[in-house]
């Protein structure tokens, strides 16, 4: 080992799909090289530019394998209790939405379980889900609470999430999601629950550091964007970054809100208009789109792709996974129904699940390409052209994932 060369590895003989920001779609490099040290990139290009001093140390090749930036999955509501198979169940043999809500289905359900789980339950029934994620190349993950509508649970969901980081080699990125539905106890009364979130539930988040970001759900069956407005306003005064759930079964100009607030991102968006995505794009919030939601709940009316792309909207994509409306572990399935569905490019699902989610988490800085002194997140892949990871179905091609420089 050449001196200075101590703590280094190298990853040799790749292709890389660096994804790095200026460069023409993913940056690929056809002979390439990634350095790290300490679980920093150090390097990452073409062989011939690898400075000589760290050209001897200890290295893999790759053997021609292509490496992305480990995958992020930048929306998901991963730990919660109970599940709503059965509910899939009597949907497929004709009971309606409603019929189901009133045997106690629905949200609630998913409410009561998660409320009667204890902490160690919620991260026990997280952790395959999380498995799923891992094993197809994800090394960072976001996760919402929003199933506890209490205090006491909401902060056990957000503890919880955090607790999966330690259990397995994952970044995990906690958002508050109080003002996600109604409970049953509100007994209809949203501006009361709302209350609640601001004057008690945030208040403890904040506390404790539990939350990396707020987020709402701006909807009819939701909450208003006035009442939103109360809960960003809290949330931006104490510092913490926004998402919304918004325009997802309607068009209340949730994505101008939340553009208005600087959000991080807007997630869902079938409705939302070309004002919607003037605003995102002048405000540089990202779209996070949905397919397995649009798919599951089987929804007609698509995402705007064609407006964010005209407007230079960054697009996420994410798996939305929920026990409800996505119950989808897959990333490279998420981004195979992407292109599928809404006709979204290679490259663009790509960077969705890399560059543009680590964007929608406010993390570019950090990770989501391949550049010096970046987190060295990689997902190294049995592949001829990064199409194939789109391409297939239930193919999982992952060769070696690598977070902060270790397997």
């Amino acid at each position: 080992m050449s001196e200075g060369s101590e703590g280094l590895h190298l990853w040799r003989n790749a292709r890389l799909a660096t994804l790095a920001e200026g460069t023409p779609g993913l940056g690929i490099v056809e002979k390439g090289v990634i350095a790290a040290r300490d679980g920093r990139i150090l390097f990452a290009g073409p062989e011939s530019e690898l400075p000589t001093e760290i050209s001897k140390a200890e290295s893999t090749d790759c053997q021609g394998r292509w490496i992305t930036p480990g995958l992020i999955d930048c929306h998901t509501h991963l730990v919660f209790g109970g599940d709503r198979a059965r509910e899939f169940e009597l949907r497929l043999e004709g009971a309606s939405y409603e019929e189901i809500a009133r045997a106690g289905g629905g949200i609630v359900s998913t409410v009561s379980a998660t409320r009667a789980a204890s902490e160690d339950e919620l991260v026990a029934s997280a952790l395959p889900r999380l498995d799923h994620l891992i094993g197809e190349g994800v090394t960072t993950v976001e996760v919402k609470s929003g199933y506890g509508l209490d205090t006491k649970t909401e902060c056990a969901m957000l503890r919880a999430a955090r607790r999966l980081g330690h259990e397995r080699k994952v970044g995990v990125n906690t958002t508050f999601l109080g003002a996600h539905a109604l409970p049953v106890e509100a007994k209809g009364d949203k501006d009361a629950y709302i209350d609640l979130v601001c004057r008690e539930m945030l208040p403890a988040v904040i506390a404790e550091k539990l939350a990396d970001a707020v987020d709402g759900f701006c909807e009819g069956i939701a909450f208003s964007p006035d009442q939103i407005r109360r809960v960003f306003d809290l949330a931006k005064q104490a510092g913490l970054p926004l998402k919304l759930h918004a325009d997802q079964l309607s068009n209340l100009h949730g994505a101008r809100l939340a553009a208005e607030y600087g959000a991080l991102s807007v997630d869902h968006l079938e409705y939302t208009d070309e004002d919607g995505a003037a605003a995102m794009s002048a405000a540089g919030t990202v779209a996070v789109i949905l397919p397995g939601a649009y798919y599951f709940i089987r929804e007609t009316k698509q995402p705007p792709i064609a407006a964010f792309r005209a407007h230079q909207v960054p697009m996420a994509i994410a798996t939305d996974c929920n026990p409800g409306s996505s119950p989808l572990t897959s990333p490279l399935l998420t981004m195979n129904m992407a292109a599928t569905l809404f006709r979204m490019t290679v490259d663009e699902c790509i960077a969705g699940f890399t560059r543009n989610a680590a964007k929608a988490l406010g993390k570019l800085g950090e990770i989501g390409t391949l550049e010096a002194g970046k987190s060295c997140d990689l997902a190294i892949w049995d592949i001829e052209r990064p199409a194939e990871l789109v391409y297939r179905l239930g193919f999982n091609p992952l060769h070696q994932r690598i977070w902060r420089g270790q397997s």
